[in-house]
Formats: C-alpha cells, sequence, structure tokens
C-alpha cells in the first residue's frame, strides 16, 4: 500500500503525520464574531491507485514505495546486500568519512535504502565535519525519533519501514534553522538527482 500525503497550505494544522483513509476538513468553530479563522484543508489518501507526482521543492514529498512496508528480517536479508542489512535492520553504523554521500552536495531527494521512501532534501544537507551525512531536517512524516535505551542518544528510522538511519543531535550550535544534526549513514540512503540525465 501506499501513502501519500498532500497539503493544500504550507501552514501545519499539526505536529504528527495522519496516516488515514479519510478526508480532514476544516474543524466547524463556535467563534462569536463574525469572520472566524478556519483551518487550511488537508486531504490525505491511503490508496495504491493515487500516485500524485513528486516534487523536489516545496509540498511534502514522503511517499513509500509499493509493497516495502511489511516484510519479514529473512526478506530484507535477501533484498539488502550485507551492509545495509547490517546498518538498517541490525542498527550496525558505518566507519566515518568512509560513506558515499559523506561529501555529496548534489540537487535532489535522499531517499531510503531500504524502501525508497524520501527522508531528506539536498537542501538540508550541510557539511558537519563529523564524517557522515548531515541534515538539520527530514521531510515532515518520513523519520521517526526514538531515544536509545541508555538515553545517550536519539535514534532516527524511516518511519515507513523501520529502517535505522542514524542518530539525531541537538544543540550543538551549528548555524543551521533547526539546531539540529541527523547524522546519518550513507548506505541507508539512495540518493535521487533532481534532473536525472
Amino acid at each position: 500500500m501506499t501513502f501519500t500525503i498532500l497539503r493544500t497550505s504550507s501552514t501545519p494544522i499539526c505536529s504528527k503525520p495522519i496516516f488515514s483513509n479519510f478526508i480532514l476538513s476544516s474543524p466547524p468553530t463556535s467563534f462569536s464574531y463574525p469572520n472566524p479563522i478556519v483551518a487550511p484543508t488537508i486531504s490525505i489518501f491511503a490508496s495504491p491507485s493515487f500516485q500524485p507526482k513528486r516534487r523536489f521543492r516545496g509540498g511534502i514529498v514522503a511517499m513509500a514505495a509499493p509493497g516495502s512496508l511489511h516484510k519479514s528480517e529473512e526478506e530484507w536479508q535477501a533484498i539488502l546486500s550485507p551492509d545495509q542489512f547490517r546498518i538498517l535492520r541490525q542498527k550496525g553504523t558505518e566507519f566515518p568519512g568512509t560513506g558515499e554521500y559523506d561529501k555529496f552536495y548534489g540537487e535532489g531527494i535522499y531517499n531510503c535504502a531500504g524502501c525508497g521512501t524520501p527522508l531528506y532534501k539536498s537542501i538540508t544537507k550541510f557539511n558537519s565535519g563529523c564524517g557522515w551525512p548531515a541534515f538539520y531536517e527530514g521531510l515532515p512524516g518520513a523519520i521517526n525519533r526514538t531515544a536509545d535505551p541508555d538515553g545517550m542518544r536519539t535514534e532516527i528510522t524511516c518511519a515507513a519501514c523501520g529502517g535505522h538511519l542514524g542518530h539525531v543531535f541537538k544543540g550543538e550550535g551549528f548555524p543551521t534553522p533547526t539546531n539540529e544534526r541527523h547524522c546519518v549513514n550513507s548506505i541507508s540512503l539512495k540518493f535521487v538527482p533532481a534532473n536525472p540525465r
């Protein structure tokens, strides 16, 4: 099944993604003045037949690839390389400075290497000097955050397939809009150029 989220306004109505078979429209209001403020309309579809074009600028582009959401670990092991399986499914880590995308700055979208879901826009990538690709924010609804059991770090995973991406760090003082660094394993990503040749 493919999840597609369409937003008709750039103003977010909520901070958590919604995946459902309904259309959420403006909520009823009980304001006493003549021109109440009405929330923007959001249309949400969960349909394998509705496939809008993906856009690289603006809007939400987080969509899971068909059939990618539910696989057993044996199925993942059959389709991923041994290194991809070790990192995406067993929460491993690449050696710093060895990843394909560490010093790569092409224009496009970084997708999950496991399921193909768009995760990051290239314009959010920055040079942190940490040895792994660094992004200051993911696409809305594309990334889950979970505190590590030791409480020291926050793991980030693909919201569609659960693949391990890396960790997110806050408050490090990088000159980014979010003051966050998503430290991501290159092998967890697949870059799709904005203008494929």
